[in-house]
C-alpha cells in the first residue's frame, strides 16, 4: 500500500460522460468509469439537544450520507428537527462506487438545482430516498448490522404508514422483494439502504388513496 493515500486527479470528458485517471498507473491505461454526478452532503440540523456535527457525520438528519443513488431527479425526505430546518447540501462527486470505500469519490464542484417542500405532520425515523423505480430507506449506524437493522425498520416503518400494511404483511413484501446495498463506510457512521422496487408495490393502496 506504499501507494495509499496519495491523490489522484481523474479528468471528466462530460461530453463522452466517463471519467479517467489524468496520470494512470500501469495497469489503469485504459480504465474508465461513467460519470454519474450525485451530492455526498445533504441534511438539516439536528434536534436543540444535540452538539453540532461536523459535515463529514452524518445521522438521523442526514448529513455526509454519501449515498450514491441521491442523483438528478431522486427525491431525499429528511425531518424538520428545528425552526427553518437549517438544510445544507454539499460534497459533490462525478461518481462513487457503493460506500465511498477509500474515503473518496471524484471529488468536484457543481451546480445542484432543487427544490424544498414541507410535509406538515410526517415523521421520518430516519432519511428516506425515492427514485423513479425505487423507495429507499437509509439505516445509518455504528456498523453495518446496525445500520442494516434501522435501514429496514425505516421501510416497515415507510409500508405501515404510507400503505397500512400490517406487521405480517410487512414481512411478506420484505421477505420477497428487499434489496440492500452498502451506502456508507468511510465515517464514523456505516449505511445500509433497503430498496423496493416500485412495481412489486403497485397492486398495493396508499394511505392517500
Amino acid at each position: 500500500m506504499k501507494e495509499g493515500g496519495k491523490p489522484v486527479r481523474w479528468h471528466l470528458d462530460l461530453q463522452a460522460g466517463i471519467a479517467k485517471p489524468e496520470k494512470p498507473a500501469e495497469h489503469l491505461a485504459h480504465y474508465s468509469v461513467p460519470l454519474k454526478p450525485m451530492v455526498g452532503c445533504l441534511g438539516v440540523a439536528p434536534d436543540l439537544a444535540s452538539a453540532p456535527p461536523g459535515t463529514g457525520d452524518s445521522g438521523r438528519w442526514g448529513g455526509n450520507m454519501d449515498f450514491n443513488e441521491i442523483v438528478e431527479g431522486a427525491t431525499v425526505f429528511l425531518p424538520v428537527n428545528v425552526p427553518g430546518a437549517l438544510l445544507y447540501v454539499g460534497d459533490g462527486h462525478a461518481a462513487q462506487g457503493d460506500g465511498e470505500l477509500t474515503g473518496n469519490a471524484l471529488e468536484t464542484s457543481m451546480d445542484v438545482e432543487f427544490t424544498v417542500n414541507v410535509l406538515p405532520g410526517k415523521r421520518l425515523p430516519s432519511p428516506r430516498v425515492e427514485s423513479s423505480s425505487h423507495l429507499m430507506a437509509m439505516g445509518l449506524g455504528g456498523s453495518l448490522d446496525d445500520a442494516f437493522r434501522e435501514a429496514t425498520a425505516n421501510m416497515a416503518d415507510w409500508l405501515m404508514n404510507d400503505y397500512k400494511l400490517a406487521a405480517s404483511e410487512v414481512a411478506q413484501v420484505l421477505g420477497s422483494a428487499a434489496e440492500y446495498k452498502v451506502s456508507e463506510v468511510a465515517d464514523r457512521n456505516a449505511g445500509i439502504v433497503l430498496k423496493i422496487n416500485k412495481e412489486r408495490l403497485q397492486s398495493l393502496t396508499t394511505a392517500a388513496q
